[in-house]
């Protein structure tokens, strides 16, 4: 390991934070860990993570603090303790789909020289296991100097403007994301019922204008009939309430947005909002009487 690596403090050790702590502690970074789930903790420690005692304590220790957290009541309850215990000259990274004003907010609240930007990711599991995300981050250029090189170990980075635009870039990659997710099980029940099989159609999509990143990486868990349980209904309702917010500012009518939430909210109404994402089709095949059910060797994206 190289002493002059920055430690890095990592909170949130989830399906996206734990495969990304595992990528830095193999880049070689020291890094102090800490999780609520005790066995997510234990599997970073038994790759070489210290683990920290409390959010707080991995924030005292951190040259730079990362935190990877669902929802941005999440990070407000860790930033509660951890904000005031970073140091003078330490560098806060947060990792989280949040709330651009939230992230403006805790500028004005934290210690003296302590930096912060927004480094929201996409990618699924997959791309957090394989170091292939996506990260959008929002800051002052030398801030994001001084992060990219951490950054870079998880995937592509893509400085985006100033502090919270990260997030903004994020948002409407999802919404996009969305949009497609739910329209993609539209298309699969018009071609099936009209007596086009699945396995052309998907052929179909792949190779014309209907081409997606959800027809290749997220289709497979429609075939596989596990919907992707790695990202859950109510995560995508939570994006999509963030979205909304975000929509306030434009002046016209978006009514693939709105058609889209209201997708998901049927969805997460008939199957519950811990149902993985992709149940978003599986009720339209439910009420069609449809079976979107394919023969292959469907690998999940997290196994990957």
């Amino acid at each position: 390991m190289m002493n002059d690596l920055p430690t890095l403090g990592f909170v949130g050790l989830g399906n996206m934070g734990g495969p990304m702590s595992l990528r830095l502690l193999a880049a070689g970074y020291p890094v102090v860990a800490f999780d609520l789930n005790p066995e997510a903790l234990a599997r970073a420690v038994a790759k070489g993570a210290k683990a920290g005692a409390s959010a707080a304590d991995c924030a005292a220790q951190a040259d730079i603090f990362l935190t990877s957290l669902p929802r941005p009541d999440h990070v407000q309850s860790v930033m509660a303790t951890a904000l005031p215990a970073l140091r003078n000259g330490s560098l806060w990274v947060d990792l989280t789909t949040n709330r651009k004003e939230l992230l403006e907010d805790y500028v004005t609240r934290a210690p003296a020289g302590v930096r912060i930007i927004d480094s929201p990711v996409t990618g699924a599991v997959d791309g957090a296991r394989n170091g292939k995300l996506t990260l959008f981050a929002g800051g002052d250029a030398a801030d994001f100097a001084r992060a990219e090189p951490v950054l870079k170990h998880l995937g592509m980075v893509i400085h985006c403007g100033r502090l919270g635009t990260g997030n903004v870039v994020k948002l409407v990659t999802n919404q996009l994301w969305f949009i497609y997710a739910a329209a993609i099980g539209e298309g699969f029940a018009t071609g099936l019922a009209n007596g086009v099989t699945l396995d052309v159609l998907w052929e179909a999509l792949k190779n014309s204008v209907g081409d997606s990143f959800v027809v290749r990486h997220d289709a497979p868990s429609i075939f596989a009939g596990h919907y992707d349980p790695s990202f859950s209904l109510d995560l995508c309702l939570k994006d999509l309430r963030l979205i909304q917010e975000l929509n306030r500012n434009v002046r016209a009518a978006l009514p693939m947005t709105m058609a889209a939430e209201g997708a998901f909210a049927l969805a997460a109404s008939r199957y519950g909002s811990s149902a993985a994402e992709l149940h978003v089709v599986k009720r339209i095949e439910d009420d069609a009487g449809l079976c979107m059910r394919m023969e292959g060797d469907w690998t999940p994206p997290w196994e990957q």
